[in-house]
């Protein structure tokens, strides 16, 4: 039988506990010196909070609104129950193309408060396919859309964006900031841009029953108040 060298043997165990720790939802890239996130929606059903902040989870991006109409169904208890945690809370949008960035705005306006300390919200444009005509003027429907959030909010919201998304769209958006998805493999991509990495899809956290998103702060633990820095004052809840 063939003897492998001692380092090989290390690289085998290395590869293998780490694909056990990515099976079992606890893989954590950059081990524990960055700040951990989660991002949610009504697919997460009752999150108890404050099991979840009592882990290193810090941050966690709620889902509020998609297209014209949709509102998520826990979106509201999510958002209280985050801030009652003391975790920091952003809300989220999916975007549509074949919809009016006004109408989708006001839809997230309705939804969403302007709440003192609040993450920048976050805009999903990860599939701009499906509307013809539409997707000519994609670039310019999304600006449009970030545009009204940031006067509404008073500061310019961040994008989440997949590999795909990016290759379509390389040239653009050359100076917003970026969520990226990138699953178990640090960014090539946006290398200047992005401020957060969701780096896993299926993590185990406490307070949440099923697999959740997992995502990461870019550099230090400072990160997240250099990302978005609490305001000398807070705003109104309208």
């Amino acid at each position: 039988m063939m003897r492998l060298p001692l380092f090989a043997l290390v690289l085998i165990g290395v590869v293998a506990a780490a694909g056990a720790a990515i099976a079992l939802g606890v893989w954590r890239p950059l081990g524990d010196s960055y700040v951990e996130g989660v991002d949610v929606s009504a697919h997460q059903g009752q999150i108890d909070w404050d099991a979840l902040s009592r882990s290193n989870v810090r941050f966690a991006y709620i889902k509020a609104t998609e297209g014209t109409s949709y509102v998520d169904p826990r979106f509201a208890a999510n958002w209280r129950g985050a801030g009652h945690a003391g975790i920091r809370q952003g809300a989220y949008h999916r975007f549509s193309i074949c919809r009016s960035p006004q109408a989708q705005a006001n839809n997230f306006f309705r939804a969403v408060p302007r709440t003192y300390g609040a993450l920048p919200p976050a805009v999903d444009v990860e599939n701009m396919d499906g509307c013809g005509s539409h997707s000519v003027n994609a670039r310019e429907q999304i600006e449009d859309f970030l545009d009204l959030l940031e006067h509404h909010y008073g500061v310019r919201p961040i994008l989440y964006v997949t590999r795909q998304f990016h290759e379509a769209h390389a040239s653009a958006f050359p100076h917003e900031r970026f969520w990226l998805r990138s699953l178990y493999a640090a960014p090539d991509f946006r290398a200047g841009q992005w401020v957060i990495w969701q780096h896993h899809e299926a993590a185990r956290r406490p307070g949440i029953e099923g697999p959740v998103d997992v995502n990461a702060v870019r550099a230090n633990a400072r990160a997240l108040e250099e990302f978005a820095p609490e305001t000398d004052e807070p705003h109104d809840a309208s």
